[in-house]
């Protein structure tokens, strides 16, 4: 070992000697994967390192709980050692230990230098608690032996990114999309009176209230919210006591259902131990179900944010149906001129997120190969990515458009008198050829259907009144 005023210290695993930046919780697998993947200076996401060490956490108490405080042979525990992985392990779910996972998400397919990297960190930061040494050679509690006991990457490390993803899915995705949709079930009713003219194929159609179209946009985001909830069940069956390649070697045979209920009662979230251990450590069929899911959550907000930035255009030569709050200048060369930037960024960040789905299809697809995946950390990366755009971007939708929209009820009823598609309640009185004329006709003279219908006496004016009502053609009528 070199001295600690130095820059590197020497450690040494089953390849040689590595030099380790000397004050480092990692040691020796660690720095090899940072010398090996000077990629794209990306690390896995801090909800997967979190996810990694509750995982760590559970096993550390389902060997405990199993008896493996005795025995002889490196594979045993003392109360000491699994106290101090414990609270090792809770200080990476605290966020504490952050700056020690170094390694770049483009790196071994099955996570493998992310799963030592954390193993080490808790073996060294476990002895530190315990009074020992972490610089020297024999370690007490060491990371393969007691860390990882029970375990492999190939298990607890697929383990970990279902965990993340449940988790960031309950805690951040949801309750943004909850919060969504009542902002827009809220606009929904305060504009329910509100008469404008609908567009299909972007082209004049009958009435709608803006309330029925801002409920239509909160229905969209009830349904996210339902997604989102499949998303979450795709990832709750945990790969963990398959070890290797699915048969459990090493492990007890109840591990993976206590690592299991162990996770569920740190998170609040029912994980449970895979049914078939063989499925579950070789493919990720679940995390691509669950990330279609997200993708579909992105895709409705695509949508609805584009539908809000088209009925705020303007103000003066668009719709400027409702009014977008003023964030910031929009043009360096236009004074004045202000853009739905908040519509904008959902929609650059949602395309992100179906981008991302293609990564998850052809990592699930291809990366499954036999007894293991070995597309994992992109997975994890790209999943963990996907929620949290989403979440944030739906926060600062929320807070930034959402809250300070306003209707323009003036130039919302301004163009219903003028569409030719009032002329469609006209058709159980004069059939749909007759009204097809009179369109062909309003538009060439410039009329509207009202206008051309009195002119013409097409119908007795209370009749014609009555089916010309703008607000009854916003409802089945008997």
């Amino acid at each position: 070992m070199t001295n600690k005023s130095e820059t590197y210290r020497i450690e040494v695993d089953s390849m040689g000697e590595v030099q380790v930046p000397v004050n480092a919780y990692y040691s020796s697998q660690t720095q090899r994967a940072v010398e090996n993947f000077p990629i794209s200076g990306w690390r896995l996401p801090t909800a997967l390192i979190r996810g990694m060490g509750r995982v760590k956490l559970a096993c550390a108490i389902a060997n405990n709980d199993l008896g493996k405080l005795t025995g002889s042979g490196k594979n045993t525990l003392s109360h000491e050692q699994v106290k101090a992985m414990v609270a090792a392990c809770q200080e990476v779910i605290d966020g504490k230990m952050d700056g020690e996972f170094p390694i770049d998400v483009f790196q071994t397919g099955s996570g493998t230098s992310s799963n030592m990297n954390i193993n080490e960190v808790i073996s060294n930061r476990a002895i530190e608690i315990i009074g020992g040494d972490r610089f020297a050679k024999s370690k007490p509690i060491h990371p393969n032996d007691h860390v990882n006991m029970g375990q492999s990457t190939n298990d607890t490390f697929p383990t970990a990114i279902h965990v993340a993803t449940a988790c960031e899915i309950h805690s951040s995705l949801i309750p943004q999309l909850e919060r969504l949709h009542r902002v827009m079930r809220e606009k929904a009713l305060k504009w329910d009176k509100i008469i404008k003219i609908g567009r299909t194929h972007l082209m004049d159609a009958t009435p709608l209230r803006l309330g029925q179209e801002f409920g239509g946009f909160a229905r969209q985001i009830e349904l996210s919210i339902e997604r989102a909830k499949v998303a979450m069940k795709a990832v709750l069956e945990l790969p963990v006591g398959g070890t290797a390649v699915g048969s459990g070697i090493n492990t007890h045979p109840e591990f993976g259902r206590r690592v299991a209920e162990n996770l569920a009662i740190q998170t609040g979230i029912p994980f449970v131990e895979a049914e078939d251990h063989f499925e579950a450590n070789a493919q990720r069929d679940g995390l691509v179900e669950s990330h279609g899911q997200i993708k579909s959550i992105a895709m409705t907000l695509f949508n609805v944010a584009n539908n809000i930035r088209w009925l705020g255009s303007g103000p003066r030569c668009g719709f400027y149906e409702v009014i977008l709050p003023d964030r910031q200048p929009g043009s360096s060369i236009m004074p004045g001129k202000v853009n739905p930037v908040m519509c904008e960024s959902m929609m650059q960040l949602t395309a992100r997120v179906m981008g991302n789905d293609t990564t998850m299809t052809l990592c699930g697809a291809s990366g499954g190969n036999f007894q293991l995946n070995i597309m994992m950390p992109v997975m994890g990366d790209a999943m963990l990515e996907s929620v949290a755009l989403l979440s944030n971007g739906i926060g600062a939708f929320i807070e930034f458009c959402m809250d300070g929209l306003e209707a323009n009820p003036e130039a919302c009823e301004a163009a219903v008198e003028q569409s030719l598609s009032m002329v469609t309640s006209l058709n159980p009185f004069i059939g749909y050829e007759k009204a097809a004329k009179l369109t062909k006709e309003a538009f060439a003279s410039g009329k509207t259907i009202r206008e051309l219908c009195v002119e013409q006496s097409v119908l007795p004016k209370e009749t014609l009144d009555a089916a010309l009502d703008p607000f009854t053609m916003t409802e089945p009528q008997a």
